[in-house]
């Protein structure tokens, strides 16, 4: 197997686990192309400096956004909300109280809109199938991504798909579940092998103490950061890898999922067309 390149690390100053989706091996010989999908953590303290990098030298024009209505209310408006140029699309993976279906246009209708309720007073319970009681925690967290949120997985997938010229950024809080799992179907799309899609699920690990203080450091995380010790929100390799072979039981593999939930074979070849040419 071909470890992912370090150098696919973008170093900025306001986030942790930013790195491109290029450079990737696909199962014909080829790879996947740069500059086009970016995966990251939030994204709420880029300096000035890492505004014009993205922007400018990297030529960013979409971010699509992972994370809650509570979150994103919470943390407020980041630095790549004022830039014209950067359009900001919202899927949230979690269930949740509310019918705000795209928190950035909400906003633009109500600036004055607030949080009603706290964090976590916001989300619905999450609900396991009971064939998957069985499983660790963070794969039955994943699987309830594409079980109760579905929609939103495809629809962040076909915002990548359709994205403007230029670099779109997929991100949530930490950059490592939710975008862990879109990141992981954009992969297959691609034609990334299931190893290859296992090992930059895991790469976050080598992050994982920088991507911990940060976010203990914003009001919105530090309780959940505290509560419990840095292995406990490492990613592990299994995670990925038990995932995806579920997925290859139930569905003959990601893209079958894909299938199942309307993302059929001509947007899965723009897709594929988006990361491999």
């Amino acid at each position: 197997m071909t470890s992912p390149h370090t150098d696919r690390w973008i170093r900025l100053d306001g986030t942790t686990n930013m790195r491109d989706l290029g450079g990737l091996p696909t199962v014909d010989g080829g790879r996947t192309a740069t500059g086009r999908i970016l995966r990251s953590d939030n994204l709420q303290t880029l300096s000035d400096a890492d505004v014009r990098r993205l922007v400018g030298e990297l030529g960013l024009r979409q971010v699509v956004d992972l994370r809650t209505t509570a979150e994103i209310l919470l943390e407020g408006r980041g630095p790549l909300r004022g830039v014209r140029e950067v359009t900001h699309r919202h899927f949230t993976l979690l269930p949740e109280r509310g019918h705000h279906t795209d928190v950035f246009a909400v906003e633009e209708e109500d600036p004055q809109l607030e949080l009603g309720a706290g964090w976590t007073e916001s989300l619905l319970p999450r609900q396991v199938a009971a064939h998957d009681e069985g499983e660790p925690p963070a794969v039955r967290s994943y699987l309830g991504y594409l079980g109760q949120r579905s929609e939103n997985v495809v629809g962040a997938l076909r915002a990548l798909t359709r994205a403007p010229e230029g670099a779109s950024v997929v991100h949530c809080a930490a950059g490592k579940d939710r975008t862990g799992v879109v990141c992981a179907l954009a992969l297959a799309v691609a034609g990334v092998p299931h190893e290859e899609i296992v090992a930059d699920y895991a790469l976050t690990a080598e992050i994982i103490d920088a991507l911990v203080a940060k976010l203990a450091a914003s009001p919105t995380y530090a309780e959940d950061m505290v509560a419990r010790d840095v292995a406990s929100h490492t990613p592990r390799a299994e995670t990925m890898d038990r995932l995806l072979v579920l997925l290859d039981e139930r569905f003959d593999g990601p893209v079958g999922w894909l299938d199942a939930h309307g993302f059929g074979a001509d947007e899965q070849a723009a897709l594929r067309a988006r990361l491999r040419s």
